[in-house]
């Protein structure tokens, strides 16, 4: 596992890439739907709000490796939502 201080730092600069990536296409898309990356932009704000929260309080009863590798998972999984939904924009 790695420290949080690293975990948070790859999920800050996840969130940051992603977040650059929705302000392009809307930018630059064929069509401009303001409302649909503006509510993307809030949701990629409050997933990185949510995980950061999430490194810093683990879960009682949970070992830390088992916590730390369902934490990961769940953000890739996320993610890919997230980059999905960037594509359909």
């Amino acid at each position: 596992m790695a420290n949080k201080r690293s975990l948070k730092h790859a999920i800050n600069l996840v969130c940051e890439e992603l977040l650059a990536e929705c302000i392009a296409a809307s930018l630059y898309g064929a069509e401009t739907n303001d409302d649909n990356a503006e509510a993307l932009l809030y949701s990629i704000i409050k997933m990185q709000s949510d995980f950061i929260c999430r490194v810093s309080h683990p879960e009682p009863g949970i070992t830390a490796k088992a916590y730390y590798k369902d934490l990961r998972t769940k953000f890739t999984a996320q993610v890919s939502e997230v980059v999905d939904q960037i594509n359909n924009l």
